[in-house]
């Protein structure tokens, strides 16, 4: 089993068919789920599933609700860009390796993030890159 970074498939062909919404208006609302090292998460992820996920203190089954930043359009790079705002899982008690984010309204897979390792901490902290248009979470390029 692995964790492979990478935005989803599906998510792309969601974006094409209307299927998703980032706004402050969103009828969406979308997580981020933890996994450990025994999670098989990577672009061909289709929907959120439990196979893989952490558990221990501190956490919750599908994760916690993100809250995006608004999205951002960059004409001189052709891209365009969205970021999350941290999230904080205090008094964790897990071992994490990758997280998935996903469309919690339809369950359809977002973006797989891999951290490079098994990460744990007390206070598990997911920090999102910059908003920018070459270090944002989600790049369209």
């Amino acid at each position: 089993m692995a964790i492979a970074q990478g935005q989803c498939t599906v998510f792309k062909k969601n974006l094409l068919n209307g299927l998703e919404n980032f706004s402050s208006t969103s009828p969406y609302v979308y997580k981020i789920a933890l996994y450990n090292n025994t999670a098989n998460l990577d672009n061909t992820t289709l929907t959120y599933t439990t196979a893989g996920e952490v558990s221990g203190g501190g956490y919750t089954a599908g994760g916690q609700v993100l809250t995006p930043l608004a999205p951002q359009g960059d004409n001189s790079n052709n891209t365009a860009f969205l970021s999350f705002t941290n999230v904080t899982w205090p008094n964790s008690g897990f071992t994490a390796n990758g997280a998935l984010i996903y469309n919690s309204t339809t369950n359809a897979a977002v973006a797989v993030l891999y951290f490079g390792g098994d990460k744990t901490s007390p206070n598990f902290t997911i920090t999102f890159p910059a908003d920018t248009s070459t270090t944002a979470v989600i790049l369209i390029q």
